[in-house]
């Protein structure tokens, strides 16, 4: 059974680590790799984001992706753990190149799957499934003040990172999804 408190007391330790992403990459590893537990403790009733743990140094994210639900490239500015243990998230990666980003390559997560990103990574995430992926996001600083940056789809123009464009995302992707199963 997955117990909440438990994992959020494991990754606090893991910060004290001398690798701390790696000790949270296992730990997260550990969590996904019993999917049912998870959907049991955090199920999918639709799309949207849940803080799980907020503090300066630790924030632990509950991600629903909706139904083929795509997020704008953006970074971070702290390095991060994704685990999927539901669905399938995919990643384009992008570099900074002269006038704009460059896309270089991409990872397909599935369930079980986990991935440590660097501080300077810079992302977009979809979800090309007709049904929910279900993820924790587990990040080395707190997610919600940083000063993070996302790009324009089309042009790739940077601009600062809006909790109101990823609300608008999750909100567009629950009435995707009612009109999905409307039919």
């Amino acid at each position: 059974m997955f117990d909440k408190d438990a994992f959020i007391e494991d990754c606090r330790r893991a910060l004290l680590e001398h690798s701390p992403r790696r000790a949270m990459k296992e730990i997260v590893e550990r969590a996904v790799a019993s999917p049912r537990d998870l959907e049991r403790a955090l199920p999918a009733t639709e799309a949207g984001f849940t803080p799980l743990h907020h503090a300066p140094d630790l924030t632990i994210i509950h991600f629903v992706w909706g139904p083929e639900m795509t997020l704008l490239p953006h970074n971070h500015t702290m390095w991060a753990v994704i685990g999927i243990y539901g669905g399938q998230e995919d990643n384009t990666f992008y570099r900074r190149a002269p006038g704009g980003l460059h896309q270089t390559l991409g990872k397909t997560l599935l369930a079980g799957d986990a991935v440590v990103l660097g501080q300077d990574v810079i992302h977009a995430v979809s979800n090309p499934r007709r049904s929910f992926t279900t993820a924790i996001h587990v990040y080395g600083g707190d997610f919600f003040t940083a000063r993070r940056k996302e790009w324009d789809p089309v042009t790739l123009e940077e601009r600062p990172f809006s909790f109101e464009h990823l609300r608008q995302a999750f909100a567009d992707s629950n009435e995707r999804a009612k009109e999905l199963a409307r039919g």
